[in-house]
């Protein structure tokens, strides 16, 4: 693999709207339903097929650009998300939430700007669970 060994961990608090309902299966269902975080992860494109919800041992393709990002989810669980990647980035992923906050924590060697990448993905998750129709 080319590239330069990169890590970056970012943490956001969320701001839930109104409601009584707790928000931390929203938070799960936004990184774990393909049909969701193909909403808010654009303009990465994902492979047709994709098992809902993911669950480990589960696989698929994404792409950013022309680069393929290959994904083997080692965990799933309903506060946690552990993704190990191969290709464009040869590293892993991992995501843990709460209820008014997510953190991202990526590691891995890629020539991608994994930080600049990550940044814009969280500031779209924060949009996207303020309006999920967006």
């Amino acid at each position: 693999m080319f590239g330069h060994y990169q890590q970056t961990c970012l943490r956001i608090e969320l701001h839930p709207p109104a409601s009584s309902a707790p928000f931390t299966p929203k938070i799960a269902a936004s990184l774990q339903e393909p049909d969701q975080f193909r909403r808010w992860l654009f303009p990465q494109q994902f492979e047709a097929k994709i098992a809902a919800p993911l669950t480990a041992g589960a696989t698929f393709s994404a792409w950013t650009g022309p680069v393929k990002i290959d994904h083997y989810v080692e965990v799933a669980t309903p506060q946690s998300l552990r993704l190990i990647l191969s290709g464009g980035i040869d590293g892993f992923h991992e995501w843990y939430w709460g209820e008014n906050w997510v953190q991202s924590r990526i590691e891995g060697i890629s020539l991608l700007p994994l930080h600049l990448g990550q940044t814009f993905a969280l500031m779209r998750l924060r949009q996207f669970l303020k309006d999920p129709g967006s």
